[in-house]
């Protein structure tokens, strides 16, 4: 146990890898060249500090078709660090995506919604329990399947596709996770339908007129304030 506590120890107090740890505090991933720039290294010294911190399980590496990208492996590892910061008295920078406005806010994925809004409804679905881990991805709880369910979606016909019938997948503006697979793709078509969201003709962007952001928001419990 000591030798371990040593490592660990060891691993956050290099201050290249402590900058590294410390960026990903705010819960967005990133990739390995933006964290050789917060670290101020070069691109084969921050993969030796990323194989580190691997290693000593404070990281954990997220592929996203081609690209790859770096969180904290776990909430007692943010807890942690958050703790050696406020001893340290050291201020967290706040992460600032450079991504259109347009884009940001929602746009498709494949087939299925991404952006600002659509984790924002991952993480509704995710706090009120509606989504079980599973194998490959997600499955829904009892309360869950009620609710979408009640939105008009057959759950049973989704399941039966020869896909993931739901998953995180890791959003490119946000860095942080939308529903994905055939559940996502319904969510989807169940927004443009009902006037939710507005297809872009020419591109990926999304448009969410007020009125259906407050529709969309408020068929799933949340508040557009």
């Amino acid at each position: 146990m000591d030798s371990k506590l040593a490592s660990i120890a060891g691993a956050i107090a290099e201050p290249a890898r402590a900058r590294m740890l410390c960026s990903l505090l705010d819960g967005h991933a990133r990739t390995a060249t933006e964290l050789s720039v917060v670290a101020e290294v070069g691109p084969s010294t921050a993969s030796a500090h990323l194989a580190r911190l691997k290693e000593d399980q404070l990281l954990v590496q997220l592929a996203q078709g081609k690209h790859r990208y770096y969180q904290l492996a776990s909430q007692e590892v943010a807890t942690a660090l958050e703790a050696l910061l406020v001893v340290a008295g050291v201020p967290r920078d706040e992460f600032k995506p450079n991504t259109p406005d347009r884009l940001r806010n929602a746009r498709t994925c494949y087939d299925h919604m991404a952006g600002t809004v659509a984790v924002q409804l991952h993480d509704h679905f995710a706090a009120q329990g509606w989504l079980a881990n599973a194998d490959d991805g997600y499955d829904l709880s009892r309360e869950g399947e009620q609710h979408f369910a009640s939105l008009g979606l057959d759950l049973a016909a989704l399941r039966k596709l020869r896909r993931r019938f739901a998953c995180p997948c890791l959003d490119w503006s946000e860095r942080k996770p939308h529903l994905g697979g055939a559940l996502g793709a319904a969510l989807l078509q169940l927004a443009l339908k009902r006037g939710w969201v507005e297809q872009d003709l020419d591109s990926r962007a999304l448009q969410v007129p007020p009125k259906g952001q407050r529709q969309m928001l408020a068929a799933f419990g949340l508040s557009s304030a």
